[in-house]
C-alpha cells in the first residue's frame, strides 16, 4: 500500500491557541489586505487573538460552541469555530454559524478547509442544527468560490462592520455577506 498523507481534523486543545491566532492573522493578511488595508491589519494585536482563542478553547460560552483544528501530521494548519444560532421561530430547528474558517496560506488548497467545514457541519448536525451560515467579507472571491463548491450560497443579507481607523482616521467599514445552506 502506498504511503498516505497524515491529515486530520480534531477538537482544539489548550496549547493550540498560539498557532490558531497565527493562522488566522496570516490568512487575514493574505485574503483581506485590499479590503482591510495596512492600517487595520497592522493594528491587530496577536496576543489579544491568542487570549480570545484560549478562552474559546478552554471555556466556550455554552453548548454548541466548538473549535476545531486541521492537522498535517502533528502540525496545526487550519482552524474552524462554530456556534449555535437560535431559530427565527421556536418551532423550527436551530441553526449554526461558522464563525471562523481559516487555513494557513502555505497550506491552502490542500483539502484542509473542506475537511474543517465537513467536521463543523457534522458537529452542528449532531447539535440539532438544520442549516449553516457564515459571513464573507466583500471582495473575498476565493472564499466565495470555496463556499459555492460546498453548497453554500449568498442569501441576500449584508452587514457592515467598523474595523477600526482608516488611513485618514475615519472609521473603516467593511461589508460582509451572509452565505447559507440547509444541512
Amino acid at each position: 500500500m502506498p504511503p498516505t498523507a497524515d491529515v486530520s481534523v480534531r477538537p482544539a486543545v489548550p496549547g493550540d491557541e498560539t498557532r490558531i491566532a497565527a493562522i488566522q492573522l496570516a490568512a487575514w493578511r493574505t485574503a483581506h489586505a485590499d479590503v482591510l488595508g495596512e492600517v487595520v491589519l497592522d493594528s491587530l494585536d496577536e496576543q489579544a487573538f491568542v487570549a480570545q482563542w484560549r478562552q474559546a478553547v478552554t471555556t466556550p460560552p455554552g453548548p454548541g460552541y466548538h473549535v476545531l483544528v486541521a492537522c498535517d501530521g502533528p502540525r496545526v494548519v487550519g482552524v474552524a469555530s462554530v456556534a449555535p444560532v437560535a431559530p427565527p421561530d421556536p418551532m423550527q430547528a436551530p441553526g449554526g454559524v461558522v464563525l471562523a474558517l481559516e487555513v494557513d496560506p502555505p497550506d491552502q488548497r490542500s483539502g484542509h478547509g473542506s475537511r474543517l467545514l465537513a467536521a463543523a457541519v457534522d458537529l452542528l448536525r449532531a447539535d440539532g442544527a438544520d442549516q449553516v451560515q457564515t459571513w464573507v467579507v466583500e471582495g473575498d472571491a476565493a472564499r466565495e468560490r470555496f463556499l459555492s463548491g460546498t453548497g453554500l450560497g449568498p442569501d441576500g443579507r449584508t452587514r457592515r462592520l467598523a474595523t477600526g481607523p482608516g488611513p485618514d482616521e475615519e472609521a473603516h467599514v467593511v461589508a460582509e455577506h451572509r452565505w447559507y445552506a440547509a444541512i
